[in-house]
């Protein structure tokens, strides 16, 4: 079954595509809260904003403790993510990655062998310069998401 979606949770600190968010979010009526830390500052006149303190993770604890299964949230953090899913709720990268039951134990995989490489003094590729097919990729599985808690009303 399909929840319909009451409200949008946005890592934000590093997401690039928060005015997207903001623009669909408005055209289906939907509240958006966006959580930050202390080093960072977002008003965009829509959004609620919850700054929390810089210590790890921080974001995330306080993300987690307001999720509710009828939520999307939009994430970088395959970790975040894997919480989110846990909690049945729907999680979305800000290139339009929708994370799985399906995807999410393969990407968890990856980030540890990628990190276990790093700690070695290897090196990985970090991450491709954003572009505007990027904010198209979003924006359509971004809508996607928000449609299909549309279709079981």
């Amino acid at each position: 079954m399909v929840r319909m979606i009451k409200r949008i949770l946005v890592d934000a600190d590093a997401c690039p595509v928060k005015e997207i968010i903001v623009r669909l979010a408005k055209e289906h009526n939907l509240p958006v809260t966006m959580l930050i830390d202390t080093s960072h500052q977002h008003n965009d006149g829509y959004s609620t904003v919850i700054t929390v303190d810089k210590q790890a993770d921080s974001v995330d604890f306080k993300l987690m403790s307001l999720l509710t299964a009828d939520d999307i949230v939009v994430t970088q953090d395959f970790g975040l993510a894997a919480m989110v899913l846990g909690k049945g709720a729907k999680a979305v990268n800000q290139n339009g990655l929708v994370f799985s039951n399906d995807n999410i134990d393969k990407l968890l995989m990856e980030r540890h062998i990628g990190a276990k490489v790093r700690r070695g003094g290897g090196r990985t590729k970090g991450p491709a310069k954003r572009t505007k097919e990027d904010n198209e990729r979003f924006e359509a599985a971004f809508i996607n998401l928000l449609n299909l808690s549309k279709a079981e009303d």
